[in-house]
Formats: structure tokens, C-alpha cells, sequence
């Protein structure tokens, strides 16, 4: 593998309009006002650049081995793994995402597993994910039809430094108010349930077939690997992790797996290179080990393993 592709890559970001999104970002990415109502920042997309002057999707398709023992045969080119920043002023559609099995037979694409980071919670500053009580697949058409379902969900406050877990099939929605690093499967599947009124489109056929229908438990508790290291999901799809490192992390190298590390907070370097929230960083399978020197900083590390990684210390 070519020396460069031994080394953290930064991925460039990819900002998404969207109706409930915001006209500024801050503190991130400047803060400055945007033209556009900006809500999803993408990282991990096919068609996101890099600091190699490549989008991600020729990188990996040139080099699958950057994603090691992780790598999708039957998807070649994509990051397993999508990373978001999501930034609401407004709900989100009340939606429900596929399984593999559903996805793969109607869209030929991996479904759609996610974790969310509370990263601010202003006012309201709600979430909800899956129902107060269990219903019926006909009630949930009829609730959908007439918009009786933001009634039906269980709504919860969210703060900063909450963990949701909404595995395939869980019925949700994302209220005003909220900044999000969300951990997904990379795939852009969602069927809309129920939308407040807005001129888009619905997919109650499809949400009906894959929706659960019943109460979950979706607060995950974080635990501790160390006393700047919280494991915070787990799943068949992804690890995510958030490190707050006091002073100096190496990682090793010669990892079976690709790394995703992502800054929420402060600034510092990686791999001598300088870096502040709002950047995202491919780490390859089977690089060089590095540094990340950011004391005082935040991050969110996603990768799929199934176990946590034993390469990564405080020195």
C-alpha cells in the first residue's frame, strides 16, 4: 500500500440542505451564515473528497484494502460505515428505516442501523423512538394517514452527551432544537411515515411492512474503558466510542480494520496534522501507528470489530 495510505486521511465534508436544517452551523465550520438551510454534513459518502485529492468512493474502490478485514465484498467502493453531523430546527419526518434483508430485496442496498451523540440540546430538544404502547400495523397507517402517530411515539428530552441506539425498524423522529453526530450504516434509505404537513414524499407501504411495533428501551449507558474513553454502542454494524483525551493518545498501527475518528469539540493534531471540530478522519487498516495530541478535546471514534480496540493508550 502506497506510504500514503498508511496515514490518517481527512475526509472533506458534504453539506446537505434540508428544510429543517439551519443558516448557521456554529461552532462549527466557522459559523458564519450560510445561503442554504444546511442539516447534514456527510463524511463518509462515496462522493466525499479527501486530502488525497480523490473522493472516497475511487480511494476505496483503488485500494480496498484501506478497509481491511472490514470491507464489503458485495458493496466495493463504499465506507461501511456513514458518519453525520445533523443540525435541527424543526422535526424531522416521523420515519422508520429497512433491514438488510428488506433493503437488499427492494433497493439492492444495505439497510439502515444508527446510533446518535447528543452533542447540544436547546429547547424543546426532543427525540422519539419507537411507541408508548404497543399498536397494530393498521393503526399505524391510519395514525399515519392522519397524523394521530406524534401522539403514538415516545417522546423523550434529550442533553449533550446522550447515546440512542435505533437498530433497522425502529419508528423515530428527530425534534428541534438538537445537534447530532450520527453513526449509520451507509445507506440513504428512509421511508416517511409522517411529515407535519410538508410537500414530500411518503412511503407508508414500505414503513408499514418494516416498522416494529412495540415499546424500546433506546438510552444506551456509556461505559468506561479508561478514564478518557467511554464505550458507548455496540452492534453487528458498528463500534462507536468517545475519547476525551487530558493529553497525548497513540493508536497503533497494523490494525486488521479501518478507524473513523471524528472532533466534536476543541482542537489539536493527529498525526501532526492540525485539527478542530467539525473534521473527520479515515484511519487505514494496517497504517502506521500515530498520535492524536488534543488535550481537552472530544471525539467520536466509530469502527466494526467485535471487540473493543486494544490498540489505542494514553502516553
Amino acid at each position: 500500500m502506497p506510504d500514503e495510505l498508511r496515514k490518517p486521511i481527512e475526509l472533506l465534508p458534504i453539506f446537505q440542505e434540508r428544510v429543517w436544517g439551519r443558516d448557521t452551523l456554529a461552532p462549527f465550520f466557522g459559523g458564519a451564515p450560510l445561503a442554504d438551510r444546511i442539516g447534514e454534513v456527510w463524511f463518509t459518502f462515496a462522493e466525499n473528497e479527501t486530502s488525497l485529492d480523490q473522493s472516497l468512493g475511487e480511494l476505496l474502490t483503488a485500494h480496498p484494502e484501506i478497509l481491511g478485514e472490514a470491507a464489503d465484498p458485495q458493496h466495493a467502493g463504499l465506507c461501511p460505515i456513514l458518519v453525520k453531523l445533523l443540525f435541527t430546527t424543526s422535526k424531522l419526518s416521523v420515519q422508520v428505516h429497512p433491514d438488510d434483508t428488506y433493503a437488499k430485496e427492494h433497493h439492492g442496498s444495505p439497510g439502515k442501523t444508527e446510533a446518535w451523540y447528543v452533542l447540544e440540546s436547546q429547547p424543546p430538544g426532543e427525540l422519539a423512538v419507537g411507541f408508548r404502547q404497543e399498536i397494530s400495523r393498521q393503526q399505524l397507517r391510519e395514525s399515519a394517514q392522519s397524523g394521530k402517530i406524534e401522539r403514538l411515539l415516545n417522546w423523550q428530552r434529550v442533553s449533550a452527551g446522550d447515546v440512542i441506539f435505533t437498530p433497522a425498524g425502529t419508528v423515530h423522529a428527530i425534534g428541534a432544537g438538537l445537534t447530532i453526530c450520527e453513526i449509520q450504516q451507509n445507506s440513504d434509505i428512509t421511508y416517511r411515515l409522517y411529515d407535519y404537513g410538508r410537500p414530500r414524499e411518503l412511503h407508508l407501504d414500505h414503513a408499514v411492512n418494516v416498522a416494529h411495533l412495540a415499546p424500546r428501551d433506546y438510552k444506551m449507558s456509556p461505559e468506561p474503558l479508561a478514564d478518557w474513553r467511554d464505550h458507548l454502542v455496540a452492534s453487528e454494524y458498528f463500534r462507536v466510542e468517545r475519547l476525551h483525551p487530558t493529553g497525548t493518545v497513540q493508536v497503533s498501527g497494523g490494525l486488521p480494520y479501518y478507524l473513523i475518528l471524528i472532533c466534536v469539540k476543541g482542537w489539536g493534531k493527529i498525526a501532526d496534522q492540525p485539527t478542530t471540530a467539525g473534521e473527520a478522519w479515515l484511519i487505514p487498516a494496517a497504517g502506521e501507528p500515530f498520535l492524536l495530541e488534543t488535550p481537552g478535546s472530544e471525539w467520536i471514534l466509530t469502527y466494526t470489530a467485535k471487540e473493543p480496540l486494544d490498540g489505542i493508550t494514553a502516553v
